[in-house]
């Protein structure tokens, strides 16, 4: 099923990361105004920083977001499935 968007409702389907797995950034992240104590426009992650699924969420009934612990930066992130890719050599 799609929504209004055109885009596919992801939670229609099991989500594609699970607390625990070991995850890469495909993109450079900044704040969006959405994390406290940060500027926006503020890089919070780098492409390519490797991260813990911590905990799943949704967000507008729709989309998976997960939140990501890059332990490295000592911060956690709320990420989408396309933003994310599993790191090489980990099955």
């Amino acid at each position: 099923m799609m929504s209004p968007d055109d885009q596919p409702i992801e939670i229609y389907a099991p989500p594609v990361y699970m607390p625990g797995d070991k995850v890469r950034s495909r993109l450079t992240i900044r704040n969006d105004g959405t994390m406290w104590g940060v500027e926006i426009g503020e890089i919070v992650v780098r492409k390519g920083d490797v991260g813990y699924v911590r905990d799943i969420g949704t967000y507008l009934q729709q989309f998976y977001i997960y939140a990501v612990d890059f332990i490295d930066r000592g911060t956690v992130v709320g990420m989408r499935a396309r933003e994310l890719t599993e790191p090489e050599g980990v099955q």
